[in-house]
This record gives C-alpha cells, sequence and structure tokens, in this order.
C-alpha cells in the first residue's frame, strides 16, 4: 500500500488523524493533514482505507504496491 495526500484539498477536519494517528498527523498552524508513513504495514491498512474513504476534502488517496 501506499498512501499519499494532497494538503490543498486537505480542510482539517482531523479524522484521518483520529483513525489512524500512526499515519496522519496535522500541522499545528492550520490543521493540514502531515503524512507520517507512506507505506504503512498491512495491520494499519483498513484504517487507513477508512480514514481515505470518510475525508471530507477526498486528500488522501491509496493505491496498492505492485
Amino acid at each position: 500500500m501506499k498512501v499519499t495526500v494532497d494538503e490543498a484539498k486537505c480542510c482539517g477536519a482531523g479524522t484521518c488523524v483520529m483513525l489512524a494517528p500512526d499515519v496522519f498527523d496535522q500541522r499545528d498552524d492550520d490543521g493540514i493533514v502531515i503524512l507520517l508513513d507512506e507505506h504503512p504495514g498491512e495491520a494499519l491498512h483498513t484504517t487507513v482505507r477508512e480514514a481515505a474513504s470518510v475525508c471530507p476534502g477526498v486528500a488522501i488517496s491509496v493505491s496498492e504496491d505492485a
């Protein structure tokens, strides 16, 4: 799995951080997403997919590694 984020689409809701704090964080000044782990372990895949699906700004993309 590879995770990417589009900071321009992020609205700072923080849902991703609440769901997967090992993968996502937020900037202190404006709440925009920070990607902590571009290739999270398999144990986090379901949670990361959920974070991407509930992101109100559609700022998180998940692709499967080949």
